[in-house]
C-alpha cells in the first residue's frame, strides 16, 4: 500500500468485479484521520467485499487503496476465538508486542536490553492491559467469572463478542466494523455506542442500525451503485441531504429536458431551410455538448406485510399469576411473573442476554410448561414466532416455492407466487435453493412463514439483524399496522423506540414493567456499570505481568498523564480552527446576503445562502462547545 499523509484512507477509482457483477465501479472517497464513518448501503451493495478490500483479504481489479505506512487495521476475523484460553487471556494475547515483550522480559540477561523492554512496556500501557481489557469484555457482556472461563465454554454468538473486545482492545488508527451489534443485545449496543464516540482513532463501521449511524459516527459514506459518496452528520442527516439533493437534481433534469425539446424542436423545423440550416446545426452542436443529468432511480424497497388475526380476541389474551419457569426442576429461570397481555399491547423485553428474554418468549408462546403458578390463555390464541436462529434451521435445498406449497397445498401456482411476490420474492428469487439466499432475503422469508395465518400475538427475537435500513422502516410500518398483540427482543433501539409501547424489564430472575423510556434506561446501565469496579489487571493468574512493571510506576504516571492531555490539545486546536474556519464563513454568507438585490434577482441562491448560514450557524456552536468542553478537560488533568 502507498503512504499518505491527508487522509487515513484513501480509495481510488476502486473497481471490482464478483461473478461478473461490476459490484465496484470506479468508487473514490477519502476518510481523514480520526473520522468516525458509518458505511451504509443495500443488502448486496458490496459493503462487506470493501471492507475485505481495504484489508488486502480480497485483491483489487482495478483502482487503488491507500493508508499511511504506519497505520494498523483492525478487522474481527469470522472464525470465533475457541480453545482452552480464558477469555480475558484470549484478549491479551492478541496484542501480540505486549505478549513478546512480557516473554522476553523473563530471559532476557544483558540489562539495557531489560531497560528497553520495561521502557516499551510502559510505553504501550501494558501495566494497565488487564484492567482495560477487563473493562472491554464487562462492557460486551462478561462479568468477572464469565472473563476466567475458557472461550469453548460459549457459542458462536458470545465468542464473536470476545473477537470484538480484543479488536477494540488493540486500539487499531483504523478500526473496520461489519455488523458489530449483530452480535450484541441492547445492553451491548448502547455500551458499544459509547465506547466508539470516544475512539481516538479512525471507523469506518458497516451498519444499519439507526442509532448507532446518528450517535457514534460524524459521517456517512453512502454505496450505491458502486459509487461511494460521504456525506457528514449522522443518518438523519444523510437522509435530509439526500432528499434535498434528489430534489434538485430533479428539477434540474426537468429544466433540461425541456431545453432539449426546445432545441430539437427548432432543429426539426428548420433543418431544411437553407436560411436556418446553420443556426439548426449549431443547436444540434449545442444539444451534443450538454451533459445529461441523470434521474434518481431508487431501489424499490419491497414493503414488509404482516396478515391480521382473522378474528380479534377478547382482552386480556395471556394472564399470569406467581409464574416460575425453567428447564430443570426447581431451578427455575424466572420466578414472580405477574403480568398480563393484551390484543394490542407492543411489548419490549429489555435485559442482558443470558437473563431470560427468550426463556419467556417460550414461556408466553407455549414452548415451556410453567413449574408453578397459575395462567391463563385464551382457548383460540395463536402465535407468530420468529428467531435468528430459525436462519440457520432453513432447509438449504428447499426454495421460498416449496415453503408456499406446504402452507398453500389446495392453492394455485399464481396464488403462491403472487403471496411469495408481496414479500419480495419474484418469478426467479421464488425457486432460488434456501442456501443461496441472503440474510436477508432469508429473514423477510421467514417473517412471512412466522405470520402466515394472521396470529394473534406475534413474537420477534432479533428481527433486524440481517435487514438494511430501508427494510427495517418497512418492518416498522408492518408492525405499527398489525392489529395483533407484538412482543420485542431487539438491540435496535430505533425499531422499539417506534414501535413499543410498553418496557418489561428481565433482570434478576423475574420480569417486571420498567416506568421509563429508553433513555432512562440507558442513564440505568450507565450508572450501574460506573458503580462495578473496573478491575486493577489482577483478576487474572496469566499473562499480567503488573509485578514486573512496579519499578516504572513514576514513569507510567507521567506517561499517562500525556498520553491524557495529547488527545485533548489535539481536540482544543482541532476545534479552535473549526471555529475560525466556520467563522470566516458566516462572514462571507453574510456579505453576500446583505445584497438586497439578490433576493429579487436569484431569489433561489438566496434561500439556499440562507440555509446554508443557519447549517453553519448551528454547526459554529457545536465547535464551540466542543473547543470549551476540550479547554476544560485539559486544564482539568493539567492542574
Amino acid at each position: 500500500m502507498q503512504v499518505i499523509s491527508r487522509a487515513m484512507l484513501h480509495i481510488k477509482d476502486l473497481s471490482y468485479r464478483i461473478d461478473g457483477r461490476l459490484l465496484l465501479d470506479q468508487a473514490t472517497v477519502g476518510i481523514p484521520a480520526g473520522h468516525k464513518v458509518g458505511l451504509i448501503g443495500r443488502n448486496g451493495a458490496g459493503k462487506t467485499t470493501l471492507l475485505r478490500l481495504i484489508t488486502g483479504e480480497i485483491s483489487l481489479d482495478g483502482g487503488t487503496i491507500t493508508i499511511p505506512r504506519s497505520g494498523s487495521i483492525g478487522y474481527v476475523a469470522q472464525e470465533a476465538p475457541g480453545g482452552d484460553a480464558s477469555l480475558i487471556e484470549w484478549v491479551l494475547e492478541a496484542d501480540k508486542e505486549r505478549a513478546s515483550l512480557l516473554l522476553e522480559a523473563e530471559t532476557a540477561s544483558d540489562p539495557q536490553r531489560i531497560s528497553d523492554i520495561h521502557e516499551r512496556l510502559g510505553d504501550i500501557g501494558a501495566h494497565s492491559a488487564p484492567a482495560r481489557a477487563a473493562e472491554i469484555l464487562a462492557g460486551l457482556g462478561f462479568d468477572e467469572a464469565a472473563q476466567n472461563k475458557p472461550c469453548r465454554a460459549y457459542s458462536g454468538g458470545w465468542r464473536m463478542r470476545v473477537a470484538l473486545a480484543a479488536v477494540l482492545f488493540l486500539e487499531p488508527e483504523l478500526l473496520l466494523l461489519d455488523e458489530p451489534s449483530n452480535y450484541l443485545d441492547l445492553e451491548g449496543t448502547l455500551w458499544l455506542e459509547s465506547y466508539l464516540r470516544s475512539y481516538p482513532h479512525t471507523i469506518l463501521m458497516v451498519s444499519h442500525d439507526r442509532n448507532l449511524l446518528n450517535r457514534a459516527v460524524g459521517s456517512i459514506l453512502h454505496l450505491d451503485r458502486g459509487r461511494l459518496t460521504l456525506y457528514s452528520g449522522g443518518y438523519d442527516d444523510f437522509e435530509e441531504v439526500r432528499a434535498e439533493k434528489q430534489r434538485l437534481e430533479g428539477k434540474l433534469k426537468k429544466k433540461q429536458d425541456d431545453e432539449r425539446k426546445h432545441i430539437m424542436a427548432f432543429v426539426d423545423r428548420f433543418r431544411a431551410k437553407a436560411t436556418k440550416a446553420a443556426q439548426a446545426q449549431s443547436r444540434l452542436k449545442a444539444l451534443s455538448r450538454m451533459k445529461p443529468i441523470a434521474a434518481q432511480v431508487e431501489d424499490r424497497v419491497v414493503p414488509i406485510q404482516f396478515p391480521n388475526p382473522e378474528k380479534a380476541l377478547a382482552s386480556p389474551l395471556i394472564t399470569l399469576e406467581d409464574i416460575a419457569a425453567g428447564y430443570e426442576l426447581d431451578k427455575p429461570v424466572l420466578s414472580g411473573l405477574d403480568l398480563r397481555i393484551d390484543n394490542d399491547d407492543r411489548i419490549a423485553l429489555l435485559g442482558q442476554n443470558g437473563n431470560g428474554k427468550s426463556t419467556f418468549a417460550k414461556l408466553i408462546s407455549g414452548r415451556l410448561t410453567p413449574q408453578r403458578g397459575k395462567s391463563w390463555r385464551h382457548g383460540k390464541l395463536t402465535f407468530g414466532y420468529f428467531a435468528q436462529h430459525q436462519l440457520d434451521e432453513l432447509n438449504p435445498q428447499a426454495t421460498p416455492l416449496d415453503y408456499m406449497i406446504d402452507l398453500m397445498p389446495e392453492a394455485s401456482v399464481s396464488q403462491r407466487r403472487s403471496r411469495l411476490g408481496s414479500a419480495g420474492f419474484g418469478f426467479e428469487k421464488a425457486e432460488n435453493r434456501c442456501g443461496t439466499l441472503s440474510g436477508g432475503e432469508k429473514a423477510r422469508l421467514l417473517l412471512l412463514l412466522a405470520t402466515f395465518h394472521g396470529p394473534h400475538i406475534l413474537i420477534l427475537d432479533e428481527p433486524t439483524n440481517h435487514l438494511d435500513v430501508d427494510s427495517r422502516e418497512t418492518l416498522i410500518r408492518a408492525l405499527n399496522d398489525f392489529e395483533g398483540a407484538v412482543i420485542i427482543i431487539s438491540h435496535d433501539r430505533h425499531l422499539i423506540e417506534a414501535c413499543a409501547e410498553r418496557l418489561w424489564l428481565v433482570k434478576d430472575g423475574t420480569v417486571s414493567p420498567f416506568d421509563g423510556d429508553m433513555d432512562d434506561y440507558q442513564r440505568l446501565l450507565l450508572s450501574e456499570h460506573s458503580s462495578k469496579p473496573s478491575g486493577n489487571g489482577k483478576r487474572t493468574a496469566k499473562g499480567g505481568g503488573d509485578d514486573r512493571l512496579g519499578r516504572l510506576e513514576q514513569r507510567r504516571a507521567a506517561a499517562e498523564q500525556r498520553a491524557q492531555l495529547a488527545p485533548l490539545r489535539r481536540a482544543m486546536v482541532e476545534a479552535e480552527k473549526e471555529v475560525n474556519l466556520l467563522t470566516s464563513k458566516i462572514d462571507k454568507l453574510d456579505a453576500r446576503l446583505a445584497d438586497a438585490e439578490l433576493y429579487e434577482r436569484e431569489p433561489e441562491t438566496a434561500q439556499n445562502l440562507m440555509k446554508e448560514r443557519g447549517q453553519c450557524a448551528k454547526a459554529l456552536t457545536k465547535a464551540e462547545d466542543a473547543w470549551l468542553m476540550a479547554s476544560e478537560a485539559f486544564e482539568s488533568i493539567a492542574t
